[in-house]
């Protein structure tokens, strides 16, 4: 029997800009690596699993990594920001605690120089934590449903079962989000290689058609520049054969839903819907930085735009997990389930044996998101897995640039 969407609501975190968290963290954010240690200890020092670590290694300044700084430091499932610098650094603290200022968050800023050191520093951000902890526990609640909820999904360690289950689960679960009113964000656009009509096919308006051939053609010179595709040896173990196999597969977790658009990283949909997220580097800019060097940062891509909740299908296992935004790990492979079950939330291999149907499985997959939603942790939570990446990176705000309108590459 079919749940009925409405009735999967919970209480979640009610921020001052209007929008709602399923988390109430405290985040911690080092602006270099040389504060990286100090910003640790302060984390792991808390004793809570509700205060958060993230941070950017490069001295050097990068627009990418600042954007998404900020996009987590705006994140609903954030509640208070603690910025910890070493002192001589481009990316400063106490503007990113005034950007949390603004958002009407709990902020707080130091330089170790300052502070006089390792020691000193930990201890001035111990109690800084605790008490904003102490201050979350006034945040205001208010009612979630799924119309509320936006779910961010990629795949890696892909093998044969990712595009006949665990993908298929997603792209089910997507169809259905979209239709309570929710919202879906799926990227991986140098995995959809030879699928640009079938993604344009399914384009909300002339614009997002646009968008999305951009897109495509961007991502395949890409791969043509750098002589390599998003293909790998564990996918060849895993049954794939060609990258082209491998695409089909990895588009099936969108569904079927119209695309309203593309999305860049640390850039929030603008409205409830499928949107597909671009995060390859830009023309002229494309040897700086590499697209997906590894499954988190294509996580954190995904939770920069918003996404309360991210899915990371994987045919072959994985143990990681996602700041900010809690990780189901979902698997089409019932022997990856069996064999790392401490660490796999979602089962989809029964579709394949026919002891369920597709719409079953992402009834599944629905309430087990609600109630994650709702508070419980997903296995890479109760872990502690919270890992996360900021690379060196070069993108525009927007799809396109105006000097770029010949054929199907449009400025948009």
């Amino acid at each position: 029997m079919e749940q009925n969407w409405k009735s999967l609501t919970w209480q979640g975190y009610a921020r001052q800009n209007g929008t709602k968290g399923i988390r109430n963290r405290v985040l911690v954010i080092y602006t270099v690596k040389c504060a990286e240690f100090v910003a640790q200890k302060i984390v792991a020092e808390s004793g809570s699993g509700d205060v958060e670590l993230l941070g950017f290694d490069g001295c050097t300044d990068n627009q990418y990594a600042v954007n998404l700084l900020i996009s987590f430091i705006r994140h609903p499932n954030v509640g208070a920001v603690l910025a910890v610098g070493l002192g001589c650094e481009y990316v400063q603290p106490e503007w990113l605690a005034e950007l949390a200022v603004q958002e009407g968050k709990s902020a707080g800023w130091m330089f170790i120089q300052n502070e006089g050191g390792t020691l000193p520093s930990i201890e001035k951000g111990r109690a800084w934590v605790r008490q904003a902890l102490e201050e979350l526990k006034h945040t205001p609640r208010v009612p979630m449903t799924m119309a509320d909820l936006v779910v961010g999904a990629e795949c890696g360690g892909s093998d044969y079962t990712s595009g006949l289950a665990g993908n298929v689960a997603v792209g089910r679960f997507y169809d259905k989000l979209v239709d309570a009113g929710g919202t879906a964000i799926f990227e991986e656009i140098v995995e959809a290689v030879g699928l640009d009509g079938l993604l344009t096919s399914r384009a909300a308006s002339e614009q997002a058609r646009e968008e999305i051939q951009y897109t495509y053609n961007k991502a395949l010179e890409y791969c043509k520049s750098v002589r390599q595709y998003s293909v790998s040896p564990g996918n060849f173990a895993g049954g794939l054969s060609t990258i082209e196999e491998k695409s089909m597969g990895a588009v099936v977790k969108s569904g079927s839903r119209p695309i309203q658009g593309v999305l860049k990283v640390s850039v929030s949909p603008p409205r409830p819907g499928l949107w597909l997220l671009d995060s390859t580097p830009d023309p002229h800019w494309m040897q700086f930085g590499i697209t997906n060097p590894n499954d988190n940062e294509g996580l954190m891509d995904l939770a920069s735009c918003g996404a309360h909740i991210v899915f990371l299908v994987t045919g072959r296992g994985n143990v990681v997990g996602s700041a900010v935004a809690p990780c189901i790990k979902i698997t089409g492979n019932h022997a990856t389930y069996t064999h790392m079950e401490g660490d796999m939330d979602f089962d989809a291999s029964p579709v394949l044996r026919g002891l369920c149907s597709q719409d079953e499985l992402a009834e599944q997959l629905a309430e087990m998101t609600a109630a994650v939603a709702s508070g419980t942790p997903s296995k890479s939570e109760a872990l502690g897995h919270r890992e996360f990446y900021i690379p060196y990176k070069y993108q525009d705000k927007q799809v396109g640039r105006p000097c770029e309108t010949q054929g199907d590459s449009p400025g948009v």
